[in-house]
């Protein structure tokens, strides 16, 4: 065998090898939709409601499988589970503030007359 044979035999043999190291691996799949929830988004969001916020599904779906799945499918099903969430509450805003209403940042805050006293 000539030395050409031989380097392309050996190109072909670590070719071969290799092919079978770099295929991808779904780590989403056989998760439902809940555990996609739990597993990617629950340690920054309480709830899936709202998350939707009235996006087309295709929108959402691409936007979740491009930073948060790790295929369409997951992203799919992903985003139809964030939307039915929105559905079941009525997509209605979530209460952001703490304040009471009828207060705003430019109030002073109550304060008693005098220094409370030391102990």
């Amino acid at each position: 065998m000539s030395a050409v044979g031989r380097g392309l035999l050996s190109l072909l043999i670590v070719l071969a090898a290799m092919s079978g190291i770099a295929r991808p691996e779904d780590l989403d799949r056989g998760k439902s939709a809940a555990k996609l929830f739990a597993a990617n988004c629950a340690q920054c969001h309480r709830s899936p409601r709202g998350l939707a916020k009235e996006r087309f599904s295709w929108t959402l779906s691409r936007f979740l499988e491009q930073h948060y799945t790790s295929g369409s499918d997951s992203a799919q099903a992903l985003a139809a589970f964030l939307q039915s969430a929105d559905a079941r509450t009525g997509s209605q805003p979530i209460a952001r503030s703490t304040r009471p209403r009828g207060t705003s940042t430019s109030e002073q805050a109550i304060r008693p007359p005098a220094p409370v006293p030391g102990r």
